[in-house]
């Protein structure tokens, strides 16, 4: 897969793309992730990507035509249109499924508005899907954009050391993931669940399930409308609700 931010701040997102293991998965081949500095498209002596808005107002807007030169030079490049998306607090919330869907694309191209955001006309021109990170406003696109190039990069084959790294984690079978612990035993008077030492797997598992289970509806059980819940579970969800 090849992902491709259109952005003011290149280092920025470089410097988060170059760590952990999305920077392995670059230096391996598992991923390609590129970055474009829009400022390269303006025709502006000074590299000015922004202006005041029509109507009056707060701050500046960031221009049409940068970005749209930027978004044709990339598609000239890779040769087919990039799926768009344009980082915005008005677009649908990101979802581990709609993750799972742009995981399954050849080509994402990522757009970071900044200031008061991006000229409308852009927009009704290159049409990108609009998503969102949250219900909070930030100062610019790339740090939800790194978001998105992040949780897409990770369900890539090979991007992780096993599918089960990320299958069992939290959201990505719409139910919230089970406590997890580690050495040692005991720590400040607290224990491990002796569940978990005792070596028999069929029990770990279904401990981890119930309280997979147990967390969701505690704590998101709108998550259970889309959950694929077998009868078992079904079942010790009813007893929860009953205490």
């Amino acid at each position: 897969m090849r992902i491709d931010i259109l952005t003011l701040f290149c280092d920025m997102c470089n410097s988060v793309l170059s760590e952990s293991i999305i920077g392995r998965a670059r230096q391996s081949g598992k991923v390609e992730i590129n970055t474009h500095d829009i400022r390269d498209f303006t025709l502006d002596k000074h590299r000015r990507v922004d202006d005041k808005p029509y109507g009056g107002g707060m701050g500046m807007v960031m221009q049409a035509e940068p970005i749209y030169a930027c978004f044709n030079s990339l598609y000239n490049e890779i040769g087919t249109r990039p799926h768009l998306i344009y980082m915005t607090p008005q677009g649908k919330t990101l979802t581990q499924e709609r993750v799972k869907e742009l995981a399954r694309l050849d080509n994402i191209a990522i757009l970071c508005g900044h200031y008061e955001g991006i000229d409308e006309r852009v927009i009704e021109e290159l049409q990108p899907e609009e998503i969102s990170v949250g219900d909070y406003v930030l100062t610019g696109g790339e740090l939800p954009a790194l978001i998105v190039a992040d949780s897409v990069s990770r369900m890539l084959p090979g991007v992780l050391s096993d599918d089960e790294c990320f299958e069992e984690e939290s959201h990505y079978n719409s139910l919230l993931e089970y406590p997890q612990y580690t050495h040692p035993a005991e720590w400040n008077g607290r224990e491990v669940p002796s569940v978990l030492l005792s070596g028999h797997h069929a029990n770990v598992e279904k401990w981890r399930r119930e309280q997979s289970l147990m967390r969701t509806l505690e704590r998101r059980p709108d998550m259970l409308k889309t959950a694929d819940l077998t009868e078992n579970d079904k079942k010790f969800l009813d007893s929860l609700k009953s205490l």
